[in-house]
């Protein structure tokens, strides 16, 4: 098969229509900034979905104009300020109406509480461990005990309350390693940890199913302060 290269990389470009690309996509770009800069948001993890929303429609308005001939930026700018009125709409009402708000913006998800999981997340939500434990690991996080509570707030940010250094709890640890380390049947009697809720305890030699979400998975429960 003969490939052809001007075909797929210049196509019917007309060059005399460069310069025009250049500055229809300057003019689009600038706009798309000063949306976002109207928004009063310092950066995309402050972004709700909603915003994520808006964000898509601009890039959608601002697209064709950039290199379409056939696209004027008049119309654009037209979407733009109807896109514009409809957010500052949204966001005045869910000022004025708290329960509005939690159905554009969605509600902080409580992940821990008291050192362990909080049971129906993973079913009722997209919640990814991996993710989340790479969350914990970037704070310094060595096990879930040493958590008091974690919050997964609306912008996709992760709160953490922590214990004290005297009241941290046996926990499930969040290393790759040591988490790695699973047993369906225990061989030695120590503390250890349910990789699905976190839930700790004693466990003798054998095979055990955790009380709090009965699974049977364990892994042995690690009891460090957090580095600060």
């Amino acid at each position: 098969m003969n490939l052809d290269w001007n075909e797929i990389f210049i196509g019917d470009l007309d060059f005399g229509f460069t310069f025009e690309i250049i500055l229809r996509t300057l003019i689009m770009f600038s706009m798309v900034l000063l949306i976002l800069r109207m928004s009063g948001k310092k950066g995309v993890r402050q972004l709700s979905l909603f915003e994520v929303a808006i964000i898509i429609a601009l890039g959608s308005a601002a697209g064709d104009p950039m290199f379409n001939k056939e696209a004027p930026i008049v119309p654009s700018v037209i979407v733009f300020a109807a896109i514009i009125i409809l957010y500052r709409t949204i966001t005045y009402f869910a000022t004025k109406s708290e329960k509005f708000e939690n159905m554009i913006e969605g509600e902080p998800l409580y992940v821990i509480e008291n050192g362990e999981f909080v049971l129906g997340v993973r079913k009722d939500h997209t919640f990814a461990k991996d993710e989340f434990f790479s969350e914990m690991r970037q704070e310094s996080i060595e096990h879930v005990g040493q958590v008091k509570t974690a919050i997964l707030e609306t912008t996709g940010n992760i709160s953490f309350y922590y214990y004290h250094d005297d009241e941290v709890v046996c926990g499930l640890p969040v290393l790759p390693k040591p988490y790695q380390l699973k047993l369906k049947s225990i061989e030695k009697e120590d503390i250890y940890a349910c990789t699905y809720c976190g839930h700790s305890k004693k466990l003798s030699v054998g095979e055990h199913t955790c009380p709090r979400c009965d699974q049977q998975e364990w892994v042995l429960a690690i009891k460090t302060v957090r580095l600060q």
